[in-house]
C-alpha cells in the first residue's frame, strides 16, 4: 500500500528510499511553508507525554523554538514519511507501540541514507520522544547517541497536520487506524 508521490523538482533518491524503507506514504514539500509555533512547545510543557525536561532530543533540552527554526530555516526541500498501522480497536496500546517502533527504526534508516545523499547536510525531524536508549542521560551526563537523535516535530514547535496539508497526505487515516509522521529537511539538489 506504498504511494510515493515523485514532484519533479525534487531528488527522487530520498523518494525511492522511502519507499525501501517500507514507508506506507511519503511526498515532497517547499520547506519555506512550514509555520513554526511557540503555542506548539508550550503544550510540550504541559508534560503530556511526560518526557518533558527529561530528554536530550526533548524542550528544553533540544533548543528553543527560535533556535530551532533558524536552523530549519536553512533548508529550502523537504520529505514527510509516514507509517501507517491498523489497530484492533481503540485501546490497542501493542498496536500502538509496534507501530511506533516501526516508523522510528524505518525513519533512523532512512535518516542514515538521506545523510548520505546529502554529505551530512540535512536535517531529520523524528516522531515523539526519543526512544533510543531505556533511561536517558539528560540532563546529567552528554547523549550517548547525539548523531541518533532527532527531535520531534513538535519540539521544533510544528503542527503534525500542518505539515502533513503542506505535503498533500492526509494526517488521518480513518476508524482504526494510527500514523506516524516524520520529516527530512535539505537543500534542492543535493
Amino acid at each position: 500500500m506504498t504511494d510515493i508521490i515523485f514532484p519533479a523538482d525534487v531528488p527522487g533518491r530520498i523518494l525511492a528510499l522511502a519507499r525501501e524503507n517500507g514507508f506506507e506514504y511519503a511526498a515532497a514539500f517547499d520547506a519555506s511553508g512550514l509555520v513554526f509555533h511557540d503555542e506548539v512547545r508550550a503544550m510540550c510543557a504541559a508534560d503530556r507525554c511526560r518526557r518533558y525536561n527529561k530528554s536530550w532530543a526533548c524542550p528544553p533540552a533540544c533548543g528553543s523554538v527560535v533556535a530551532l527554526e533558524r536552523r530549519a530555516r536553512a533548508y529550502s526541500r523537504g520529505v514527510l514519511v509516514q507509517t501507517v498501522a491498523e489497530l484492533d480497536g481503540d485501546f490497542d496500546a501493542e498496536g500502538l507501540a509496534a507501530a511506533e517502533r516501526l516508523h522510528k527504526r524505518r525513519f533512523a534508516s532512512l535518516s542514515r541514507q538521506a545523510k548520505l545523499l546529502a554529505h551530512g547536510d540535512c536535517l531529520p525531524m523524528g516522531a515523539g520522544s526519543c526512544t533510543l536508549c531505556v533511561k536517558c542521560t539528560y540532563p546529567s551526563r552528554p547523549c550517548r547517541h547525539p548523531e541518533r537523535v532527532y527531535p520531534s516535530m513538535e519540539a521544533y514547535g510544528l503542527i503534525v497536520a500542518d505539515v502533513c496539508k503542506l505535503a498533500g497526505l492526509r494526517y488521518y487515516y480513518g476508524p482504526g487506524s494510527i500514523s506516524y509522521a516524520s520529516c527530512i529537511l535539505f537543500n534542492q539538489g543535493e
